[in-house]
Formats: structure tokens, C-alpha cells, sequence
């Protein structure tokens, strides 16, 4: 038997000669009037139960998981043939006599990751911006053109 398995032996757990319950162990205390004190005004409720809320050590952490558990779309990168037909489709438009309801399906970039999301707007054309390559509807949204990937309108079908 080496040392460390002897001094184990050796150790040997107090127990208590006198094995009274709780009761009668605080007997002389138990049934005291409860503690106010003098110089600290008592705690609310809502500020005491913070104190024994969980502990988040990495702050921060369960949004960056849910940020990356969101979902992206990729750009779709047109052909010269599709971006054509969307510059044909875009001056017929701005060609119109009264500008004709559109709906224009084009690409949103993602602020925080890689990627965005395809958006549909609906509404009459006001303008093209040559300066930002833009175009203007009549509620006043700006759609980047690089970024349109469809353009319809009842017109289209009227003229193909």
C-alpha cells in the first residue's frame, strides 16, 4: 500500500455526534423577526430577480447565431443576350405616353453577409438617373438598374 491509499484511509468524514433535525438546531434563531435594515432602502422585486438571472458570458453570441443561421440568395449574373432584353424593355417603358404600371424583380445586397435577397416592386416609372444608373419610381423608390433581373408590364405583351 503506497502513502496516498493510506492517508485515504485515515481520512474519515465528522458525523455529527448529535443527529437533531433542523428544527431543533436553530431553534434559537428560527423564529426571529426578519432583518430590515436602517441605512439601505429594500430592493424591488425586478432588480433583485436580476441578480440571479443566467450570466451570459459571451454577450452577443446567440445573435451572431442567429445571424448566421438567416439565409441568403446569390446574384444571379445575367447573360449580355438578358441584359439586352431588360435595356429594350426599360426604354419601352420610359417611351410610353403615361407611364404604365411595372413590376420590377431585382437584387437586394445583404448589409451584414455575403449575398441579399431578390425584391419585387411594383409601380410607374418616372425617370431613369443616367448620374446613378437608377431608376425612379412614382412613390419614390430608387432601383439600382444593375441590379434588375426582370422587368414586367402589361404593355410588353401588348407590343411582342
Amino acid at each position: 500500500m503506497n502513502k496516498q491509499e493510506s492517508s485515504r484511509k485515515e481520512r474519515k468524514v465528522p458525523v455529527p455526534e448529535d443527529t437533531r433535525d433542523a428544527k431543533s438546531c436553530y431553534a434559537d434563531i428560527i423564529n426571529l423577526e426578519h432583518h430590515v435594515s436602517a441605512k439601505r432602502p429594500r430592493m424591488d422585486r425586478p432588480s433583485r430577480a436580476a441578480q440571479f438571472s443566467p450570466f451570459a458570458a459571451l454577450t452577443g453570441y446567440d445573435d451572431l447565431i442567429r445571424e448566421s443561421e438567416r439565409g441568403t440568395d446569390s446574384r444571379i449574373e445575367l447573360n449580355e443576350e438578358r441584359k439586352a432584353q431588360l435595356n429594350d424593355r426599360l426604354a419601352r417603358l420610359l417611351a410610353a405616353g403615361p407611364s404604365p404600371e411595372a413590376v420590377f424583380t431585382y437584387f437586394v445586397p445583404d448589409e451584414k453577409k455575403e449575398g441579399g435577397q431578390y425584391v419585387s416592386a411594383a409601380g410607374r416609372v418616372v425617370r431613369f438617373d443616367q448620374q446613378s444608373r437608377s431608376i425612379i419610381l412614382a412613390d419614390g423608390r430608387t432601383i439600382p438598374a444593375s441590379e434588375v433581373i426582370s422587368i414586367d408590364s402589361d404593355i410588353f405583351s401588348e407590343m411582342d
